[in-house]
């Protein structure tokens, strides 16, 4: 090849080599953003598990109390009877043979 046709091609090699180093810092940046999310995520799930068994807890008492003032109202209790029918007038039914179905974790 004479100098003349050497001028007019250029090699590829240079502009694929930064579209790969750049296409890679990229991904790396990517990778470690999520990465970094991903623990975020997992903090946040952690630091929810003791509230979320609490609040299990809770329900479960609040629905034994319920139960139980229920099963008095129909045993002939006046005062359970009045409570029952003031939370059945509000929208708030009680099932005294009903166990509570925790969420899954």
């Amino acid at each position: 090849m004479s100098d003349a046709q050497q001028v007019g091609t250029k090699s590829p090699f240079l502009p694929l080599l930064l579209l790969a180093c750049g296409f890679s810092g990229w991904i790396a940046f990517q990778m470690t953003q999520l990465l970094a999310e991903r623990e975020a995520l997992a903090a946040l799930k952690l630091s929810q598990t003791e509230p979320l068994e609490q609040s299990r807890k809770l329900r479960e008492a609040l629905d034994s109390v319920a139960a139980s003032t229920q099963r008095l109202a129909d045993a002939g209790n006046a005062s359970a009877k009045v409570l029952v029918e003031e939370l059945r007038k509000r929208g708030i039914t009680i099932d005294p043979n009903a166990h509570t179905v925790p969420p899954p974790p």
